[in-house]
């Protein structure tokens, strides 16, 4: 039951009792992380007095909604309470369909909603091994975040501009080119107690592997992570280089959508889990 709560738009006020339950369950997540995603979404949080205990997040790449950041505090698990607040946020935009990065331990909440799975995310981190870099990848600067905005659009159907403004002042990307432009980037921000690696979208498991090691040879020794659809293939090569899979997820989705208007690249990791 959570007649006795209240239910709020998410703000900055609340995200140190966000970050007190994730905490609580070992997400890796500092403040900065909250805020990352908090600022290009809709969120809600349920409170009990003034103590948050409960959040979920609507993020709108039209035309799809990713439904993240669901936490409950324990103490109220298993009352309907985490069913509830995703529906909330969820009536917050109007996508044609939704998607999520699922736990096992989700998955009931989600079936129930709708959502049916469609593929599955590996979590690969770890202190990276000394590497020298691979192919013609190069850093750039956010000056390049139109093509690479204009590549991720192609690549996904999505239209993620709000993700690449907020990246712009918080990663570093790594680019390959030819004659006609950027062929292929990858992202590297700061998360958790070290780094991701990610959105990388590019041609081939090669080209990803060329982005890769260009950030990973001046993080040797450094925590860094890259989260991955299994499809991808690049795990092997990954847990080589130091990041062996320590976890990963379900994606889903619910609703329709036509199919991406690329064929041409493949999105080889993800900007998070929650923002896919």
């Amino acid at each position: 039951m959570t007649s006795t709560l209240t239910f709020k738009t998410l703000n900055d006020e609340h995200l140190g009792g966000a970050l007190r339950m994730s905490s609580d369950v070992r997400w890796p997540h500092r403040l900065e992380d909250w805020a990352f995603v908090a600022d290009i979404s809709n969120g809600v949080v349920a409170m009990e007095g003034d103590r948050v205990v409960a959040t979920a997040l609507a993020t709108l790449f039209a035309p799809v909604g990713m439904v993240n950041m669901i936490i409950v505090d324990a103490a109220l698990r298993g009352r309907g309470l985490g069913r509830d607040i995703m529906y909330r946020a969820m009536e917050m935009i109007a996508p044609d369909a939704w998607r999520l990065v699922s736990t096992k331990d989700g998955l009931p909440l989600y079936e129930k909603a709708g959502f049916q799975i469609t593929g599955e995310i590996l979590q690969y981190q770890g202190m990276v091994k000394p590497i020298i870099p691979a192919g013609a990848a190069e850093w750039t600067t956010a000056d390049s975040l139109r093509a690479m905005l204009a590549l991720d659009t192609a690549t996904t159907g999505m239209d993620r501009h709000t993700l690449y403004a907020a990246l712009a002042d918080k990663a570093r990307f790594a680019v390959l080119r030819n004659d006609t432009g950027i062929t292929g980037f990858a992202a590297v921000r700061d998360f958790g107690r070290g780094e991701v690696a990610g959105p990388i979208i590019a041609r081939t498991q090669e080209d990803a592997q060329s982005l890769l090691s260009l950030i990973m040879a001046q993080r040797t020794g450094q925590l860094l992570r890259v989260d991955t659809s299994i499809e991808t293939g690049l795990g092997s090569w990954l847990a080589a280089q130091g990041l062996p899979q320590v976890g990963g997820g379900l994606q889903m989705q619910k609703g329709e959508l036509p199919e991406s208007p690329s064929r041409s690249h493949t999105v080889f990791a993800l900007a998070s889990q929650a923002l896919g």
